[in-house]
């Protein structure tokens, strides 16, 4: 099938695009003389650096005249299948401007913008809970025959200033503060720890980090973060994308829930220890406030569980057919 064109559009953010990687892996290993291209947003293209599974990346800036251009491109082609991973307008609208008979996405039910489904040919009603899960049903729908649960990722490159010996890594911020463990807690993360505690971020991040007392502060891109990730000896997280990346990495560490579902949103890979408070009431409600449930775990129980993955971390089987 040196002529099957398979286009995957999931714009962004970075924890998506790494549960993305899975399904994406398993179209390839699927039909290996397609072309498969995928669409998604600039500050996300370094995830896809080198991916063997990835033949062509297309840029999708902000703004309407940048799409406008990219889908005027996408227009001049055409596509045995289209498989939409975010089911939100915004991918919709690329989705449905392609010209293909087979578009996948999820059913109005699971989309979170429902009006997402209207454009898909084959809306796929999935039974998992996991995201990384949801989008291998998802290619299955596709065609993928073969599953693979494997995460590419880049090298990164070197960023920033990192500890010469080994640290613990951490990134506190999140899409919406809610989700973020309080920031008084890492300074008593760090003194407790016998190796450095360093906090990630990006530069519009910095002022905040360093607010933080005890730690070292580590600024960099997407690039950074994942060189900086693979040199941890553990990682300490939210429900962000940079937990996500060393689940995908099988970094041992500990991840912090409190508004969202790990069984839905969770490390993936058994690397990662995951501390939810028992009060803790999912919901899919954008809040910034701090969420009581997040302060609820607290350092002391963070360092045993960070001790107990260092000394014993779990086998992963990331990597393996289904």
């Amino acid at each position: 099938m040196s002529d099957f064109r398979i286009l995957v559009v999931r714009l962004s953010a970075m924890g998506d695009v790494i549960h993305t990687l899975p399904a994406v892996a398993s179209l390839k290993h699927s039909f290996p003389r397609s072309s498969l291209s995928w669409v998604i947003r600039p500050q996300w293209a370094p995830l896809l650096e080198g991916n063997p599974f990835v033949d062509r990346v297309i840029v999708a800036d902000r703004g309407p005249g940048a799409m406008l251009t990219v889908i005027r491109n996408l227009r001049q082609e055409r596509f045995d299948v289209v498989v939409d991973f975010q089911a939100l307008l915004q991918s919709a609208v690329v989705t449905a401007a392609v010209r293909c008979q087979k578009k996948v996405g999820l059913h109005r039910s699971q989309a979170r913008e429902r009006l997402a489904s209207l454009v898909y040919s084959t809306a796929v009603l999935t039974r998992s809970d996991h995201r990384v899960e949801r989008n291998l049903e998802l290619a299955a729908a596709a065609g993928a025959t073969n599953l693979l649960r494997v995460f590419p990722a880049p090298e990164g490159r070197p960023e920033g200033d990192l500890p010469d010996g080994a640290f613990v890594l951490a990134s506190p911020l999140a899409g919406w503060g809610a989700k973020q463990w309080p920031m008084e807690y890492y300074t008593d993360l760090a003194r407790a720890l016998e190796i450095p505690l360093v906090l990630n971020g990006p530069p519009s991040a910095e002022e905040t980090l360093r607010r933080v007392r005890g730690v070292r502060v580590h600024i960099s891109g997407v690039a950074g973060l994942i060189d900086a990730t693979r040199r941890a000896s553990a990682v300490v997280g939210v429900d962000s994308g940079p937990l996500h990346l060393a689940a995908a990495l099988s970094k041992p560490g500990v991840g912090i829930y409190g508004p969202t579902n790990p069984a839905v949103h969770g490390p993936y890979g058994g690397s990662m220890r995951v501390l939810r408070a028992s009060g803790a009431v999912t919901t899919l409600k954008r809040r910034d406030a701090e969420d009581a449930n997040m302060r609820a775990v607290t350092p002391p129980v963070v360092f045993a569980e960070l001790q107990a993955a260092l000394r014993c971390p779990v086998k992963t089987t990331a990597g393996s057919p289904a």
